[in-house]
C-alpha cells in the first residue's frame, strides 16, 4: 500500500480560498504588520532541539497560515506523515518505502518492514561502521607496506557525496584528526588526478559508495585507483588492505577485490539523496568518530519527533513547505535562495538542490496525471558575506521574487575578536533590507544631505531606490554541532516531502536522472566505435564527429 494525495490540489476548497486570498494580499507590508501586530515576531517563530525558525518576515498573516494549514489538512497531510514512518511503500512507482528516519531511530525501538526489525539491522551495520572507524583511528588497519592509514577518499556521487560533504566538512570543528578526508565523484579525469598527487598509496583507504556497484561515474573512478595502486606497486592479493564497500551488491564488491568483511549494507528502502544516516555516511564517523556521528543521529530523530507530533501551526517542517507552496504556486517564484552564514556549511546548499530538485522536479502525480501548476522551485545560493557582494543586488533589486533562507549559529566554533557580531549583524541587515528595502523619501532626503542638485536627485532616485516587501526566513541555531546539524538536514528533509505530499508528486523516484545515464551509454558506444550507427538528432551526430575530428589522443 502507499499514499496518494487523493485529489488534484488546486481543485481543494483551500487551494481555491488561497487564490482569493493571495489577490487580497496584493498590498500586504510586511513593516506595517509588524506596526500593527507588535507580538509578530513571537507568533510566527518556532523553536526545538536549538534551532529557532523565525518566519515572521513573510508575505503571510494568521489568514494566510490558516488557510495553508488547511490545504495541508485537506490533501491528509497527517496520513501521509503517519504512512512514511510506518513503512508504507510511499515510493509508488517503485513501490518501496522511505525509512530514513529508521536509520537514526533510537537502538531500543523496533521497526519491522516484511516482518524484519529493520532498526537491528541499522544498529548491526552501524556497530561495524564503528568497529572500522576504530581500526583505522587506533592505527590497527594497515596499508600494503604496514603502514597506518592517514588518508580516506570517498568514491561516489550524488547521495553518496553530497551528504558526507556537507557533514564533514560542518563538522570540521569536532575532528578528531585521525585521518584527511576526500571526496572524488567527477568523472573528468583531472579531478582524480588533482587529488592523486596529494595522496600516498601506502596510507590511503578508498571508500566505494554505490548502492548497485555499477554506477558508472563511481565504478571508473573506483578501477582508476585501482590501477594506481597496482601501477605504483601494491599486488593484487593486497588491494583489499585499501578498499572498503557501501553497497548492497556484495557480488560486485567481492569481484572487485573487496574483502567481504569490509562491505557494509544499503537497502532498497532508502534512497541515495537521504543516506547520508546510514553507512554512507562512514567518512562522517571517520572524520569526528562514531560518537559525534550519533549525536547527529540524534539530532536527526528529535526532529523526526518534532515532525510526528507538533500541531501543524508548530511544526517546522510544515510551515517552512507550505511558505515555499504559496510562493511557488500563489506568488509565481521560480527559485528559492539558501544562504548559510557560516564557512562549514558552504556545501549547503548543493547538498539542497540534490534533496529538492531530485524529489520534487517532476511535472505528473501519482496516477501519472499532469499536475497543472508548478512544483520543486531552483534551489541556489552561497556562503552569505560573499553572496552579499554578488546576487544579492538581484534578491534586493532585481524583478524577481526570490524568498531565502538565512541561516546563521549565534555561537562560533571560531570565535576572532568582534566577527561573529559582524557576522550576525551581516545576516540579519540583509533579511531587514529585504523586507525595509530603502523608500524613495528617503533616497531623496539623502542625496539632498550630500548636495546633489535637484536634477541630479531626480536622474539617481528611481536606481538607489529599494521596494522591499520581500520574504525571507531566518534559521538560528544555538551553535553548529552535530546534533543540531542532523536536525537541520532532517528539517528539509521533511520539508521537502510536505511539499511533495501537497504536490501530489513523488519525492523518491529520478527518472529524469535515469534518463541522462542511459543516452550517455548510447552516446559513449557512438564515440568510441566506427560509425555504423547515426545519432538520433543532428546536433548530437555533429558534436560526436566534432569530437571525433578533434580528438589528438586515442583513449586507453
Amino acid at each position: 500500500m502507499h499514499y496518494q494525495n487523493p485529489r488534484n490540489s488546486s481543485q481543494l476548497p483551500a487551494w481555491l480560498a488561497l487564490q482569493t486570498h493571495r489577490l487580497q494580499m496584493n498590498n500586504f507590508n510586511m513593516q506595517a504588520a509588524f506596526t500593527a501586530h507588535p507580538q509578530r515576531f513571537s507568533k510566527f517563530s518556532i523553536e526545538h532541539e536549538g534551532v529557532v525558525l523565525d518566519f515572521s518576515k513573510n508575505l503571510i498573516d494568521e489568514q494566510t497560515l490558516q488557510l495553508l494549514i488547511q490545504l495541508a489538512q485537506q490533501c491528509q497531510l497527517d496520513s501521509a506523515i503517519a504512512a512514511m514512518f510506518r513503512g508504507d511503500c510511499i515510493n509508488s512507482t517503485e513501490q518501496r518505502p522511505a525509512l530514513h528516519a529508521a536509520l537514526r531511530m533510537p537502538a531500543d525501538k523496533q521497526l519491522l518492514l516484511d516482518g524484519v526489525d529493520i532498526v537491528a539491522q541499522v544498529q548491526q551495520a552501524h556497530a561495524k561502521m564503528h568497529n572500522l572507524v576504530e581500526q583505522v583511528h587506533s592505527g590497527s588497519w594497515l596499508g600494503y607496506t604496514g603502514k597506518r592509514i592517514t588518508d580516506v577518499v570517498n568514491i561516489g556521487i550524488g547521495g553518496s557525496f553530497l551528504g558526507p560533504q556537507l557533514a564533514v566538512e560542518a563538522l570540521q570543528p569536532f575532528s578528531l584528526n585521525k585521518v584527511n578526508c576526500h571526496f572524488l565523484a567527477n568523472i573528468d579525469s583531472s579531478a582524480f588526478y588533482q587529488l592523486s598527487r596529494q595522496l600516498d598509496p601506502e596510507t590511503t583507504l578508498f571508500i566505494i559508495s554505490s548502492k548497485s556497484f555499477g554506477t558508472l561515474e563511481t565504478l571508473k573512478n573506483a578501477l582508476a585507483v585501482r590501477q594506481w595502486l597496482l601501477n605504483l606497486g601494491c599486488s593484487t592479493a593486497d588491494l583489499s588492505k585499501h578498499f572498503v564497500a557501501v553497497s548492497s551488491n556484495t557480488d560486485k564488491a567481492i569481484e572487485f577485490g573487496i574483502d567481504p568483511a569490509n562491505i557494509l549494507p544499503m537497502w532498497d528502502w532508502v534512497g541515495g539523496r537521504y543516506s547520508l544516516w546510514s553507512a554512507i555516511g562512514l567518512p562522517i564517523a571517520l572524520t569526528v568518530g562514531m560518537d559525534n556521528f550519533k549525536q547527529m543521529l540524534a539530532g536527526a530523530h528529535s526532529m523526526d519527533q518534532h515532525f510526528q507530533q507538533a500541531p501543524f501551526a508548530e511544526n517546522m517542517p510544515v510551515i517552512m513547505a507550505l511558505l515555499g507552496v504559496w510562493y511557488v504556486n500563489f506568488w509565481g517564484a521560480r527559485s528559492q535562495a539558501v544562504l548559510p552564514y557560516d564557512n562549514y556549511l558552504q556545501s549547503l546548499p548543493d547538498y539542497l538542490q540534490q534533496l529538492d530538485m531530485e524529489s520534487n522536479g517532476k511535472q505528473v502525480r501519482h496516477d501519472g496525471s499532469p499536475l497543472g501548476y508548478d512544483s520543486g522551485p531552483v534551489i541556489w545560493g552561497n556562503i552569505g558575506t560573499n553572496g552579499q557582494h554578488a546576487y544579492h543586488q538581484l534578491l534586493l533589486q532585481g524583478s524577481q521574487l526570490i524568498p531565502a533562507d538565512f541561516i546563521i549559529a549565534v555561537n562560533s566554533q571560531n570565535p576572532i575578536a568582534d566577527h561573529q557580531q559582524w557576522l550576525y549583524a551581516n545576516c540579519l541587515s540583509q533579511s531587514q533590507a529585504l523586507m525595509c528595502g530603502k523608500k524613495r523619501q528617503a533616497v531623496e532626503d539623502e542625496l539632498r544631505e550630500k548636495g546633489c542638485t535637484e536634477d541630479e536627485i531626480l536622474r539617481l532616485a528611481p536606481h538607489k531606490e529599494i521596494l522591499g516587501n520581500r520574504p525571507s526566513n531566518s534559521l538560528i541555531l544555538d551553535q553548529l554541532d552535530p546534533k543540531r546539524l542532523g536536525a537541520l538536514i532532517a528539517l528539509y528533509e521533511h520539508k521537502v516531502y510536505v511539499q511533495s505530499v501537497i504536490w501530489g508528486v513523488n519525492a523518491f523516484d529520478q527518472w529524469g536522472v535515469e534518463l541522462g545515464k542511459e543516452l550517455g551509454d548510447k552516446i559513449y558506444q557512438l564515440l568510441n566505435q566506427p560509425q555504423k550507427q547515426a545519432a538520433t538528432d543532428a546536433s548530437t551526430q555533429g558534436l560526436i564527429k566534432l569530437y571525433k575530428d578533434k580528438l589528438t589522443s586515442s583513449p586507453p
